[in-house]
């Protein structure tokens, strides 16, 4: 058992109450009772408190040899004192575990453990690997208790000064090696204690086959004691945190069941989505030209998927105006193509469901967004090399194959498109992606398209198209616009 099993540190049976409630580092013996934390022996790893208490505490029976042989002594020795002493044994639970009302915190521990050993037993890959991040990790950290040190949790630093981009056709913004470490220490234990019980939120939703959203993780921590987050950007952080720490063993939030509140986007056209029946588990096959005027509605998670299709291309589309209007006329069927609405900036169940269909599928995808320094440097960058706040996910969200359909300022020229003057945020946004960002930096033709934006000093939409006829987007530009995607910016 590990440190996230149980409750991961509010005085829970398990493998979890060892490192949070009992160790002691270096022989150092706990005090009873309960601490200012609330949790029996909390702090106990941040040496003595200001008045230096705790230092003339006895020593205990095991202490001498472990002191005597501390060179020799195994995990294995170190363990076996540790849960044989009677001081150092697993305090009572508490009476508030988080749980509802009546529910008996025995039974619900045997449940999870059946549930999990079933889980170990006969599941599928994606949770396995999860579970088993988890327990490894935490693992990790009560080891490192066990042998009188002071735990600590690494995780990759997130920012585009900890990216590297190669500049190639599949190249994608990719993590550095710069890293944080975050040690268990006065100033730490909180936030060290809510990793840990985030962790074990996590463990619990992975065996129980259910998820969570950042609100409701935020509410379940009112039920930590100590622990809680006083505001929901806490526990953002620390959930970023862990996600960034688990993508280094490529494991995603999702797969770790924190699923994000927006949906995915909605998609249309010549593909059949194969999802799983939540009732009885057999297989539903969604047909996406079969919605009417409506649309399949991507899901907050997309790993367990499967596709069939024969389109010859993927559509992603910054506007759902856009999106109806050619979803309306059905012309993804004449086009013979799949169409997904972006709806801005991709969510990350959207960037990750044209991923996998594009892999899966094996088709081009192109964007179609509006030609301005968001649309550019936002909206398509985010979606073909992610961006330097995510570069820890990049490598499973990110569409590397995508470019660039359209609007671009060589359009705006082209088709003499209507115009709005770029205000003041784009001339800094287009003038900070040239100097500052790798992916434009890496592709001449994008250095091009900005600094003619600029030089231009305009903006276009993708329905300025409509000046020529309300459906010139779909029986001109676009028809006109495939015939060469070789001429798509990169």
């Amino acid at each position: 058992m590990s440190a996230a099993d149980g409750n991961g540190g509010n005085g829970s049976k398990g493998g979890g109450s060892g490192p949070a409630d009992g160790g002691a580092p270096r022989g150092r013996r706990p005090r009873k009772g309960k601490s200012k934390s609330g949790d029996d022996g909390g702090g106990l790893f941040d040496g003595p408190g200001p008045t230096g208490a705790g230092d003339a505490d006895r020593p205990s029976e095991v202490d001498a040899p472990l002191r005597r042989k501390e060179g020799e002594a195994s995990f294995a020795v170190r363990e076996r004192a540790f849960r044989n002493d009677p001081v150092l044994a697993e305090p009572e639970l508490p009476e508030d575990e988080g749980l509802p009302p009546g529910v008996d915190p025995e039974r619900h521990r045997k449940t999870l453990r059946a549930r999990e050993a079933a889980l170990k037993k006969g599941g599928g890959k994606k949770e396995l690997k999860a579970l088993g991040c988890i327990e490894k990790t935490a693992d990790g950290v009560y080891r490192t208790i066990l042998d009188g040190e002071k735990p600590d949790l690494k995780m990759p630093v997130r920012a585009l000064s900890n990216v590297k981009y190669q500049g190639k056709k599949d190249s994608y913004f990719e993590l550095g090696r710069q890293k944080k470490t975050r040690t268990l220490t006065v100033n730490t234990v909180k936030t060290f204690a809510q990793t840990l019980r985030m962790m074990s939120l996590s463990k619990e939703m992975v065996v129980e086959d259910t998820f969570a959203t950042k609100r409701d993780a935020y509410y379940q921590s009112k039920n930590w004691n100590e622990a809680r987050f006083d505001e929901q950007p806490e526990s953002d952080a620390v959930m970023d945190d862990i996600e960034a720490m688990f993508s280094l063993d490529g494991v995603t939030r999702e797969e770790l069941r924190f699923y994000p509140e927006e949906h995915g986007g909605a998609v249309a056209g010549e593909l059949i989505v194969i999802d799983r029946d939540r009732t009885t588990g057999g297989t539903l096959r969604i047909d996406c030209t079969k919605f009417g005027s409506g649309a399949y509605t991507i899901p907050c998670s997309v790993e367990h998927l499967k596709f069939e299709t024969k389109a010859d291309f993927i559509l992603a589309i910054e506007t759902s105006g856009m999106f109806q209007r050619l979803q309306h006329h059905a012309w993804p069927t004449a086009a013979n193509c799949i169409i997904v609405s972006m709806g801005g900036v991709p969510t990350r169940a959207c960037r990750r469901f044209i991923r996998r269909l594009s892999e899966d599928a094996k088709l081009p995808v192109y964007a179609f967004t509006d030609c301005d320094p968001y649309g550019i440097a936002n909206i398509y960058r985010s979606l073909k090399v992610g961006s330097g706040n995510a570069a820890h996910i990049n490598r499973f969200f990110c569409v590397p194959e995508a470019r660039m359909l359209g609007v671009t300022p060589d359009d705006i020229v082209k088709y003499k498109l209507p115009t709005h003057p770029l205000k003041d945020v784009d001339v800094q946004r287009a003038k900070d992606a040239l100097k500052n960002d790798p992916f434009f930096r890496a592709h001449k033709a994008w250095t091009r398209a900005l600094e003619q934006l600029l030089s231009m000093g305009v903006r276009a939409e993708q329905q300025a198209l409509a000046k020529w006829g309300l459906n010139y987007v779909m029986e001109a530009y676009l028809p006109e616009k495939l015939k060469r995607p070789q001429d798509f910016l990169p």
